[in-house]
């Protein structure tokens, strides 16, 4: 697959503008909204138990994110994700923090194991937390310092879940277990804005929604939002994280196919 075929996913997400039902954190929501109104998608932020299952039937994509976990919510998240499982609706699942928490990675492991995911998208630390592995970590933006090879990591842990898995850092991964992916976009300073990181497991959703070969459409989420990421830092600055974070926004609405064409670095690892 060349560029212009990840490009062109960007173009369905704005012609089909998918429903995302996103079930993620409180300190994220708004931009996680606004975000996805910028690409072109149409966000809902459903929790209460008597409407999961129902919203979860009629999107184009279901996120579930455990930011800010209670059983509660973890609870919406398994109606929510059975509903989708029975109506074919691709599930993205963001295990933010596991291995910090013995909750937040026995939660990540049940909702592995009792739903059927898509794509399972996270920072090394967590994924390798995930799947069983050893990986240091301190809290939810921290993918610590162990030793370990990325691409190695993302291979396993696609073949152990049978899932479409993406580990992002300062480059980014995607791999089916088969095919092995590098897309090399984006800015540090997405490190410094609180909720970049789950925003962009909602894009993932969003391109999920119009795409039926999920690796594609996780190669051609990260493309984009990294594009957009660097073209927001060239004009708000490389020492202004506030204005980045608004940046971000105007740059998600404004990067088109044809802009990914020419920016995207996207390496197939063998």
């Amino acid at each position: 697959m060349n560029v212009q075929y990840f490009a062109d996913i960007l173009d369905k997400v704005r012609i089909h503008k998918p429903l995302v039902h996103n079930i993620t954190n409180v300190v994220v929501t708004n931009f996680t909204a606004n975000g996805l109104l910028a690409l072109g998608a149409s966000p809902v932020m459903a929790y209460a138990h008597e409407e999961v299952a129902e919203m979860a039937q009629i999107a184009g994509a279901l996120v579930l994110n455990i930011g800010t976990l209670d059983d509660r919510i973890v609870h919406a998240m398994r109606i929510a994700g059975q509903s989708a499982n029975a109506h074919g609706v691709p599930i993205v699942f963001d295990p933010v923090g596991a291995g910090a928490t013995a909750y937040r990675t026995e939660t990540a492991r049940s909702l592995m194991k009792e739903l059927r995911i898509s794509v399972l998208r996270g920072n090394a630390a967590e994924v390798a937390n995930v799947v069983g592995k050893s990986w240091s970590i301190k809290g939810v933006d921290d993918a610590g310092s162990a030793a370990g090879e990325v691409p190695a990591l993302v291979r396993q842990a696609a073949r152990a879940m049978s899932c479409v898995v993406i580990v992002t850092g300062r480059d980014d991964y995607v791999s089916d277990g088969e095919a092995t992916y590098r897309v090399s976009n984006g800015t540090p300073l997405l490190t410094q804005v609180t909720g970049t990181g789950c925003l962009l497991t909602s894009v993932v959703g969003a391109f999920l929604a119009v795409e039926n070969d999920q690796a594609a459409a996780a190669v051609a989420a990260l493309a984009y939002y990294g594009v957009a990421a660097e073209r927001a830092v060239q004009i708000a600055g490389s020492d202004n994280p506030g204005s980045f974070q608004i940046e971000l926004l105007n740059q998600l609405h404004k990067t088109d196919g044809e802009v990914v064409r020419r920016q995207a670095k996207i390496t197939r690892v063998e």
